[in-house]
């Protein structure tokens, strides 16, 4: 119940006893004077239903650092930030090969049936994977995030609860899904900082796909539709991420912007509108560039990384290249690494980089606060390439699962962010330190 229906409510019971037959006796008097009282004290100090909604947070997407926050563990509804998960789990799934980006995806009734806004999909019709996607980070489409959700599990509500689990995979502790769009539910609930959590890994984990939520507009069957975040193009490094609003959470937003070598990932919840959010945005970010600016400065990456010896190895798939291994115990040296899929060979990720020796930097003070636990591992440092720029991943790579997930639950206790990194598939999950 919003704070000002329990105001409403209360100011109706002070109405109805001051109309009561017999209202005049003097014991009648004195409670509704008292009841006027505490209407007083209600209006002062109860927080209004704007605020009440309101979460916000500003985090460095490379070390998970907190910049700014506020409220930012206060559960909330997401509206249509639920889309980002959403897509997450496309974009696993057309990893993993579940789903192709051009195949057809047939439209249920209960797809064509969901409210505005939407693509206005017909039962019976088709729609590929990619226009799906293209509709839900532009339109922000309910009918495409079903069609999407019924392409993956049996039942959309099957699929929130697939949703639900990768979230907490991912360290998004507070959040619980119930449908794919984010229309109205009571239950669906999420926060500014798993909001904050999901917004990197959309980065970290699919950088081939990041890319997407830059699209400005998408033409769909003869219609354009705008991108509903005002800050591409609009605000200096924008390039994602999404927007939401329900009347129950006000206006939302996820936003990455990267300048030079630093990216932030920024969260409003509770906006009072569309601009006034994307105002307050634009202050948050360019608080948290000023504080990161003077934590990690910007630098142009070197075309070679000569002094390192930097060796390029395979590329994978995803075109993500290993760069450098090295034993803990021999740091400067310099090899390819094997890929595998055995128990031995999970990982952990401390950090993502402009230069490889901030990551072997990075490594090596883990390595200092694991207590031993990371002698049995090695350095593998990668280099991607975001936008055309560098970034190099801080990863260690050498353990069972349970050893990678006890070494990053230590880490985060010191205070240092840390993902796991699967052996299959090379994916990153947070764990919480209190997991």
């Amino acid at each position: 119940m919003g704070e000002e229906h329990k105001k409403s409510c209360f100011f109706d019971l002070i109405n109805e006893l001051s109309q009561k037959k017999g209202g005049g006796s003097a014991v009648l008097r004195q409670a509704t004077a008292l009841l006027f009282s505490l209407a007083i004290l209600v209006s002062l100090f109860l927080p209004s239903d704007a605020y009440a909604r309101y979460a916000s947070i500003v985090m460095d997407s490379r070390t998970g650092q907190v910049l700014y926050s506020r409220n930012a563990d206060k559960r909330l509804y997401p509206a249509s930030l639920t889309k980002i998960m959403t897509l997450y789990m496309t974009f696993e799934a057309l990893s993993t090969g579940q789903l192709k980006i051009n195949q057809k995806l047939r439209v249920s009734a209960r797809a064509a049936g969901q409210t505005p806004t939407k693509l206005g999909l017909k039962r019976g019709s088709t729609i590929t994977v990619k226009d799906a996607m293209f509709g839900l980070i532009t339109k922000s489409a309910n009918d495409a995030a079903t069609v999407l959700a019924e392409a993956m599990a049996p039942t959309e509500a099957a699929f929130a609860r697939k949703m639900t689990e990768r979230a907490k995979k991912l360290g998004m502790q507070r959040t619980s899904f119930r449908n794919a769009s984010g229309l109205p539910n009571r239950r669906q609930k999420s926060t500014a900082r798993d909001m904050a959590i999901l917004g990197a890994a959309m980065i970290h984990d699919f950088p081939q796909y990041y890319q997407y939520l830059s699209l400005q507009s998408f033409n769909y069957k003869g219609k354009a539709f705008k991108n509903h975040n005002n800050l591409l193009g609009r605000y200096n490094g924008a390039d994602g991420i999404k927007t939401g609003y329900i009347r129950a959470s006000g206006f939302n937003l996820v936003a990455s912007a990267k300048r030079g070598s630093n990216r932030l990932i920024g969260v409003v919840f509770g906006g009072r509108s569309a601009k006034s959010r994307d105002r307050h945005m634009k202050k948050l970010l360019d608080r948290g560039f000023s504080r990161v600016e003077t934590i990690h400065p910007t630098v142009v990456p070197l075309p070679q990384m000569r002094p390192l010896r930097v060796a390029l190895g395979t590329p994978h798939k995803n075109k993500t290249a290993i760069v450098a291994k090295s034993n803990i115990d021999t740091p400067g040296t310099v090899g390819s690494l094997k890929t595998s899929s055995g128990p031995g060979s999970w990982g952990i990720q401390v950090g993502a980089y402009s230069r490889a020796e901030k990551a072997r930097n990075q490594l090596n003070r883990a390595n200092r606060l694991s207590g031993g636990l990371m002698k049995k591992g090695h350095f593998n440092i990668q280099q991607i390439k975001q936008s055309g720029t560098s970034i190099y991943r801080a990863q260690m790579i050498g353990f069972t699962e349970n050893e990678a997930r006890s070494l990053c639950k230590k880490l985060e206790r010191s205070s240092m962010t840390c993902f796991v990194v699967s052996a299959k598939t090379g994916h990153l999950t947070r764990v919480a330190r209190n997991q």
